[in-house]
């Protein structure tokens, strides 16, 4: 019988890789002061950002986001998503778009009111979700200039990501809010219009006011600066907090991050956990009693999670992080989560661990989630099935065995599209789900199976170290796996995420060949990799042979220290056909199997196996 053997994932290593010397980011640091309506849901803001133009080109024109004009009907999600034909389910209402029927008071909006440079008007035009705005005078090479803002928003109803009131009663999930200034990198601008999903962002160091009714908690982005004035659990011990007046100001200042978002309401319980060597943990619920035990027994779970990601990945740079009820699933943003309460325990972990995981991928290293979704989706779907399966004890010889099934029903149903397309471009949202979390995360666990687990972690170490803060690109995690692996990895990078190119190996032939063995085997798909058989004899002793791939250049170390390896020639990618020669006698030969570990996403794994009869 053939066996079957799990690759053990060994983690905990360290790693490193020079950036480009030319490498170069804008910065932007924002002074906002906004008094919320908690009758109305409309808020009055001020805005004082101050733009640092550190590329090379001179800048005539910068654009703003405003997403809350999404949600109007006719908006460009409203269309995308009356078109898109497997519309997000919490965006519809017996399959119709619930933005489409919004009305004056439950629409979303942000306009901005004035808009100076240095002190001199410019010229801007609001078109939906982007501001585009001429300037007075250009932005030179190394230049800065300050731009103050009056602006007024409405928060819709809760419909997605942002909003109010929403299915579990949070008044109000305070996310993409204000108007934020589009990211300019070496590829130029990136003021994408809000239609579905993803985002990109400029870091720079927040300075945010926030006048609300006192009775409301806060809990988001930044360290808040007042907190014996405010009270809410925020007070240093045996503190008496006076409040004078309906408000209070709450006043955070986030350095160093690219997004800034907060949850409020009047009813929240608000915890902090304090760890022994990381950053303070606060948790924001709904008093409920329902869910009181659920989020209680939560917060070890999260310093769990914590605990891990800082010895896989790397250290998180923060000194806060925030777990908030609200919003209408889970979301990650700057030193903070909302996520929906209402849940079993192990989903409630499952989505805080992944939320939690994407403060390393999408909020220091910042990829452009919109080109590189999988970068930040998938890298994270991988780190989190390998926290969930520790923390919760699963105890799942392959964590990511959903990944891969989900991988291939995306491949038997036709609807596959590179994982190079942009986010909002795919033609069904089941394609770009699974090309994001789950073809994302197989990007990672399967090159752990071509240049070995060992080496798969300490890329993944050696990445953070040197891109966090730095928008790294899709080369970017290649170069640093070659470096650390001394195995080409273009072909990888190329066929699997700028292709739809299946991976299909199979046993062609076993046949006797004088006192041995010669096995046919046989390349059907267009992806090239190398390939681990697992050879068995009738006595029950396994052995591996392995079978480089030519254009790696390179060969993994033995991922099966207990058996024996035999190396063999490598295998030019043209040949559709290679032959193997065992050292055996075929009635000696019990069974083959190719990939035992099951890390190689070959999508017809019923001729990847040859047993005797």
């Amino acid at each position: 019988m053939v066996k079957k053997i799990v690759l053990t994932l060994f983690l905990g290593i360290n790693f490193l890789i020079a950036q480009n010397t030319e490498y170069w980011q804008q910065h932007v640091d924002y002074t906002m002061d906004v008094a919320m309506n908690v009758e109305n849901y409309q808020y009055d803001g001020t805005q004082k950002l101050v733009y640092t133009n550190n590329s090379p080109d001179t800048l005539n024109r910068v654009y703003y986001h405003l997403y809350f004009n999404a949600f109007q009907p006719g908006s460009e999600m409203d269309i995308r998503l009356q078109t898109i034909q497997d519309g997000d389910g919490r965006m519809m209402n017996e399959g119709a778009s619930r933005i489409a029927t919004l009305t004056a008071n439950e629409i979303g909006y942000l306009h901005v009111q004035s808009l100076t440079q240095n002190g001199k008007a410019v010229k801007f035009n609001e078109e939906e979700t982007i501001l585009v705005v001429d300037l007075a005078e250009p932005i030179l090479p190394g230049g800065t200039a300050t731009f103050d803002m009056e602006f007024k928003g409405q928060v819709p109803l809760q419909i997605r990501r942002s909003g109010r009131n929403n299915r579990e009663g949070v008044a109000l999930s305070m996310t993409q809010w204000y108007p934020k200034m589009a990211e300019y990198d070496f590829e130029g601008w990136h003021p994408n219009p809000y239609i579905a999903r993803e985002f990109h962002g400029v870091w720079g160091d927040f300075d945010v006011k926030i006048t609300i009714d006192k009775e409301y908690v806060i809990g988001g982005t930044g360290y808040l600066q007042n907190p014996n004035e405010i009270g809410h659990g925020y007070e240093a011990p045996e503190t008496k907090v006076k409040t004078k007046g309906k408000t209070l100001t709450w006043h955070f200042k986030a350095p160093m991050v690219h997004d800034f978002a907060w949850g409020a309401d009047s009813e929240y319980v608000h915890d902090i956990v304090e760890m022994e060597n990381g950053p303070d943990l606060h948790f924001f619920y709904k008093d409920n009693d329902e869910i009181r035990e659920n989020w209680k027994n939560l917060q070890p779970k999260t310093v769990a999670a914590m605990e891990f990601f800082n010895k896989n990945v790397g250290e998180y740079p923060y000194e806060q992080y925030s777990v908030i009820q609200g919003g209408d699933g889970g979301m990650e943003y700057a030193m903070c989560t909302l996520i929906t309460g209402e849940r079993s325990f192990g989903s409630l972990v499952g989505v805080m661990v992944h939320e939690m995981a994407h403060s390393w991928f999408q909020h220091v290293l910042a990829t452009n989630e919109s080109k590189h979704s999988w970068m930040d989706e998938g890298f994270t779907s991988f780190i989190s099935s390998l926290c969930m399966n520790q923390i919760m004890e699963q105890g799942k010889e392959n964590p990511f065995e959903g990944s891969y099934k989900g991988y291939f029903n995306l491949v038997r149903s036709g609807f596959e599209q590179p994982q190079t397309t942009h986010a909002d471009r795919y033609d069904k949202n089941f394609a770009y789900g699974v090309a994001a979390y789950s073809k994302g995360s197989i990007f990672l666990a399967q090159l752990g199976y071509v240049i070995g687990q060992d080496k798969l972690m300490e890329s993944l170490r050696k990445y953070y170290s040197d891109f966090k803060f730095k928008h790294p690109t899709p080369n970017d995690i290649k170069r640093t796996a070659e470096k650390v692996s001394g195995i080409e990895l273009d072909w990888y990078l190329t066929d699997w995420t700028q292709t739809t190119n299946t991976i299909d190996y199979g046993v062609k032939e076993v046949v006797a060949d004088g006192n041995k063995t010669k096995i046919v085997l046989e390349r059907k798909g267009l992806m090239p990799m190398p390939l681990d058989i697992l050879v068995v004899d009738t006595e029950g002793n396994s052995s591996i042979y392995y079978v480089p791939l030519r254009m790696m250049r390179g060969e993994k170390v033995n991922p099966y220290p207990s058996l024996d390896r035999t190396v063999s020639e490598d295998w030019p990618w043209a040949y559709p056909t290679y032959e193997l020669i065992l050292d055996m006698p075929l009635e000696n030969l019990a069974g083959l199997n190719i990939d035992p570990s099951q890390l190689m996403a070959d999508i017809e794994r019923t001729n990847n196996i040859w047993q005797a009869e």
